[in-house]
């Protein structure tokens, strides 16, 4: 039983999956995936590569995953599993690449300048 190790990262959020081959049990954290993430957007979110390969419940995911927020922490799954799929079978490369799902988008939040009230925001002007 192969077993396919891979990370992603978002925002501050890390996940660490492992894939193997199996009928589609997707566990994050311990938990069902549909336990973990009620919203069907969050849920489509994680199983995107999966329909972009024609791949869905043909592999077992179990999920670790840190920091953030639950988007950032479904967004850094999709890029694992993408990545995974990629390292399993490279002609998958083919139908991920041009979705951005093999990128890792690197934005991340501004940091709060002192003498201002957020990242840019400043506080009110008096004149007098």
């Amino acid at each position: 039983m192969e077993v396919t190790n891979t990370s992603g990262r978002r925002k501050t959020a890390v996940a660490r999956v492992y894939l193997t081959p199996g009928e589609g049990k997707i566990e994050i954290n311990g938990k069902e995936m549909s336990n973990y993430f009620p919203s069907p957007l969050l849920q489509y979110e994680v199983t995107l590569p999966f329909n972009k390969t024609e791949n869905l419940g043909k592999y077992d995911v179990k999920v670790n995953v840190d920091g953030g927020g639950f988007t950032g922490q479904a967004q850094a799954i999709r890029l694992a599993i993408a990545k995974a799929l990629v390292e399993i079978n490279p002609e998958h490369r083919v139908a991920l690449k041009p979705d951005g799902l093999l990128t890792r988008d690197s934005r991340m939040v501004e940091r709060k300048k002192p003498g201002q009230k957020k990242a840019r925001k400043r506080f009110q002007f008096s004149k007098r």
